[in-house]
């Protein structure tokens, strides 16, 4: 059968964080859709957050338990070298039983048993690391993948092969098709400069506190407006301190704030602007909007990665940055007079951002995927 009427199978393997799981999930739509997919499996943790965000797709899960390595050797080390034999033999099993043409691994402790159990079929595995320093797994992992897909050039060096592509983080479509005044209609804004303040899913306490403090005087000196999300856990304590140093937002047609959005597509194509951590995924979507950025990176991340992606874009003129211990009220607001008070500082920046975008990634990983099955 020629290879243009060949089908194939994939295992898709990912997971722990957003940033592993969302340009996986990209990858498999768009594998979903290719004529040549025969079918697709994800192997994750049932107890992780994969298991929540891939029951929307059409997708059969197939289940390991695995948690984080201990960084200490020790009793719990020992337990998770049992945990990891356990899995990886489950992984092995899946591997035999449904018989991939490839693999994909995007990261994070889940994807080890899958591809460590790869070893022992021989079955062709791809990994994509997210980060500008890539993690444990895809250090341990990249000698023998046939393709290795990175978000960041900076990575390369870090990893053992050098059968590589920098192909920029899978994203969502709609980061292509949204255009910026269809998301303001669609968030009920007006037609304006537009600051988005995030801390990711969970929200970051030195952002929230930070914005509450100058929140007040962002809309005293300047003509935006503002979507900010606080995260669940501490949406509660924003409220009751904005209640108290600034009254009256709850009337202010410019403030949008929110626990959480379940669209951060819409939110992102509306900005010019993001106050954000530094995750690897947050990078590529902010990219692929075009906003200038003012980067604070989680300062207790794995492998002080947050602060590596930050410092990347940084050196490549895409940011402004604040560490983590000094984001107050007074310093956020300093580094917004920057932008906002700097049309061509804040116009460079976007500029930069754009040129950053690689808004072909997921076609690219998907092109390069197919090539490793084919060859397998």
């Amino acid at each position: 059968m020629s290879d243009s009427y060949k089908k194939y199978t994939y295992f898709i393997t990912g997971g722990g964080t957003g940033g592993h799981i969302y340009p996986a999930v990209a990858v498999t739509e768009a594998l979903n859709g290719d004529l040549s997919t025969k079918k697709i499996y994800y192997v994750g943790n049932p107890d992780n957050l994969e298991y929540k965000i891939v029951q929307g797709f059409n997708l059969e899960f197939l289940p390991i338990k695995i948690s984080g390595m201990p960084r200490k050797i020790s009793f719990s080390f020992l337990k998770w070298g049992i945990q990891l034999i356990i899995a990886s033999s489950k992984a092995l099993y899946y591997l035999l039983k449904y018989k991939p043409n490839a693999i994909l691994g995007t990261g994070g402790y889940v994807s080890a048993p899958t591809l460590i159990a790869s070893w022992f079929t021989k079955i062709p595995y791809m990994i994509h690391d997210c980060d500008a320093q890539p993690g444990i797994v895809s250090r341990l992992v990249a000698p023998r993948a046939k393709n290795i897909s990175l978000a960041f050039e900076d990575s390369a060096h870090y990893l053992k092969n050098k059968n590589y592509n920098v192909n920029g983080n899978p994203i969502r479509k709609e980061f292509k098709t949204l255009s910026k005044e269809q998301a303001r209609e669609d968030l009920q804004l007006e037609n304006k400069t537009t600051i988005c303040i995030m801390g990711g899913s969970q929200g970051a306490k030195s952002i929230d506190e930070a914005t509450v403090d100058c929140l007040k005087q962002i809309f005293e000196k300047y003509n935006v407006q503002v979507i900010f999300q606080t995260g669940a856990k501490h949406y509660e304590n924003v409220i009751s301190k904005l209640k108290e140093i600034y009254s009256g937002y709850e009337n202010n047609e410019n403030l949008v704030i929110k626990p959480y959005f379940d669209n951060m597509v819409t939110v992102l194509k509306a900005s010019d602007i993001a106050i954000s951590r530094a995750g690897s995924l947050s990078l590529s979507e902010i990219c692929a909007c075009g906003i200038a950025p003012i980067l604070i990176p989680y300062p207790y991340a794995a492998a002080d990665h947050q602060r590596k992606n930050a410092k990347s874009l940084l050196n490549k003129g895409a940011c402004l940055y604040l560490e983590d211990s000094e984001t107050t009220g007074e310093n956020l607001l300093k580094k917004l007079d920057e932008l906002l008070s700097n049309p061509e500082v804040l116009r460079k920046i976007q500029e930069n951002t754009s040129n950053l975008a690689k808004l072909d990634a997921t076609e690219k990983i998907v092109e390069q995927l197919k090539k490793v099955a084919s060859n397998g």
